[in-house]
């Protein structure tokens, strides 16, 4: 159904009164977000942080009177408000609206990630000698990992370039999916995927039939996991879990096998490599767009 949508920025007064009075006019519901470009990357758990300037959206039923609407708002809350935007929405599937600019990408030199029913044009294909291109399709749900944001990049470009053959993986916090798919599409033996988002279990599972990889990819939430080491460890999630996890995600790699950390900003890399140092002999970092990746080699004995 369509919806009148009520757009107001409130900058950085607190939000609540305005959530408050626009229920108390009818709100359907109501959404903050970012006004400007002030990512708020690591919550302390438990809270609720919100931005330095934060935009309030509200939908009212399609035929709400947007002079009416502002009469209620005034007799709850006098005032000041700041200018009030209303606007008509069409009624489309919201949650999947983002997905109509996911079109293929490309990762290092053979791995594409396509949306469903998608390939990539000819021209944009790779013609490196005896190269076969690797297409993963994919459908997030919604569940986090498309290949869009740089750290699942990095994690891709790095996949795409290791030698996978006959390995065994997990991967850990694996959202929709991408990196176990990956692993297995470009030769891996074996992948475990698990998260603590029961969402993601779903769209891992739904991606692995997707790619024929369902037999080979096993899903749970880290609560049920169970396992032995394995080849590969990935570990797409951010700074501050990475560092709790250190000597889960150790055990979790057999000597010799690898660890890949993502989800850091640049300027926390060196801090999880020398955690991780004490079990892994540490690549060089890489980083992409203020992004980074922290990747080694497991060593016999922990330090």
């Amino acid at each position: 159904m369509p919806f009148l949508q009520l757009t107001l920025a409130v900058g950085s007064a607190d939000p609540e009164p305005f959530e408050d009075a626009l229920l108390g006019a009818g709100a359907l519901s109501i959404t903050l977000e970012d006004a400007a470009d002030n990512p708020v990357l690591e919550p302390a758990p438990g809270t609720t942080p919100l931005w330095p300037s934060v935009l309030v959206k509200a939908l009212f039923d399609a035929d709400a009177d947007p002079v009416v609407i502002e009469a209620l708002l005034l007799s709850q809350l006098p005032g000041p408000w700041p200018p009030l935007h209303f606007a008509q929405l069409e009624d489309r599937p919201w949650e999947r609206e983002w997905l109509k600019d996911f079109r293929p990408m490309r990762f290092g030199k053979r791995l594409w990630i396509c949306p469903d029913g998608q390939r990539p044009a000819a021209e944009s294909e790779p013609h490196t000698a005896n190269l076969t291109p690797c297409f993963i399709d994919l459908d997030p749900g919604l569940a986090f990992g498309t290949g869009t944001h740089p750290t699942t990049a990095l994690c891709l470009t790095w996949l795409d370039g290791a030698d996978l053959h006959d390995k065994t993986v997990i991967d850990y916090g694996c959202g929709s999916g991408i990196l176990a798919i990956a692993a297995l599409k470009l030769g891996a033996k074996s992948a475990l995927g698990v998260d603590i988002d029961p969402q993601a279990v779903i769209a891992t599972r739904d991606n692995a039939a997707r790619n024929a990889v369902a037999n080979q990819l096993d899903v749970c939430t880290v609560a049920e996991m169970r396992t032995e080491p394995v080849d590969i460890v990935l570990a797409n999630i951010l700074a501050e879990p990475l560092m709790a996890l250190g000597s889960t995600l150790a055990a979790l790699v057999k000597p010799g096998g690898s660890i890949v950390l993502s989800g850091l900003l640049a300027d926390q890399a060196a801090q999880v490599a020398a955690h991780y140092a004490a079990w892994f002999d540490i690549a060089p970092i890489s980083v992409h767009d203020g992004w980074a990746r922290v990747d080694g080699l497991r060593k016999d004995r922990a330090c």
